[in-house]
């Protein structure tokens, strides 16, 4: 069976919808169309319930998405265990510092159970990169967040976060269930270094990336973060359910669109241990009820 149309059958089924599962797999819709149906001709069944505003999986759909998602894994294994036996591999990973319950245990769990004999490396990077290495080469693959300017490079998103302010718990905004930056534009907010990514730093400042961007104290990393609010009153903002020290609370920012959290992975590399880390991480932070989405 043709692996290239189980692909575009799996992309459809998890999108349940055709020109999303097109974008997804960088290619226009007409053809899609004219692949699964060819598959539906192979097999002799429709896989598909067609609608105006999508698709659904007919049962039989049901049990090829199963088996193709089982066929397709093991697939994507094949040739980063072939490279394993032949000799040491190595996959570096991108986070960003402060970040390491991104990367927690059953990840690292899971990826080790798909490949024993890969040796992973992680390497840090401060808040001013968030392609924590990325575009100079320094990583393969990164877990980190969006937004940020994407030009050569590809992200898979996990799931999105709700944003909220960082405050001490003794600041008059403390007490609100919720806020809105306007709420917040007199206060003194951190910065990140000049020559951050323009997209990401115009996110995190709650303004757009041509600016202005708010006074504050620069910070490179999380801990400088929360100490700039414990030690001075200053506020940032983060995604909410991040583990904050005592002295501190975080309150929704509703207008504020929600982070999401990435694998990013440059155009140029085709490795297939960067699938596999996909889809590893996909399958632990999937939300429930959220369907997997390979790429």
């Amino acid at each position: 069976m043709d692996l290239r149309l189980l692909r575009y059958f799996v992309a459809v089924a998890e999108e349940l919808h055709f020109r999303r599962a097109a974008d997804r797999l960088h290619m226009s819709q007409p053809p899609l169309s004219r692949a699964i149906k060819t598959l539906e001709a192979d097999l002799g069944a429709v896989l598909l319930r067609r609608a105006p505003g999508g698709v659904s999986l007919t049962a039989a759909g049901e049990v090829l998405y199963a088996e193709a998602r089982s066929i397709l894994e093991h697939a994507d294994r094949i040739p980063a265990r072939v490279a394993a036996v032949a000799g040491t591999v190595t996959l570096t990973v991108g986070t960003l510092g402060d970040s390491a319950e991104e990367a927690g245990p059953r990840l690292v769990a899971a990826f080790r159970a798909h490949h024993p004999m890969v040796r992973v490396r992680v390497r840090e990077a401060d808040l001013g990169d968030p392609t924590c290495g990325l575009r100079t080469g320094r990583v393969d693959v990164a877990l980190t967040r969006g937004p940020f300017e994407d030009s050569g490079i590809r992200t898979h998103v996990l799931r999105h976060d709700s944003v909220g302010v960082v405050l001490r718990v003794d600041d008059p905004l403390a007490g609100r269930e919720v806020l809105r930056v306007a709420d917040l534009a007199d206060r003194p907010w951190f910065r990140l270094p000049e020559g951050t990514d323009p997209v990401w730093r115009a996110f995190w400042n709650a303004t757009t990336p041509e600016g202005p961007y708010r006074d504050g104290p620069e910070v490179r990393t999380v801990q400088e973060c929360l100490q700039a609010v414990l030690w001075n009153g200053t506020i940032g903002l983060t995604p909410l359910g991040h583990a904050l020290p005592e002295g501190l609370i975080t309150v929704p920012v509703a207008d504020m669109p929600r982070s999401p959290l990435v694998v990013a992975w440059s155009d140029a590399n085709s490795d297939p241990l960067i699938r596999s880390f996909i889809r590893v991480a996909d399958a632990i932070y999937r939300p429930a009820g959220r369907a997997s989405r390979r790429v």
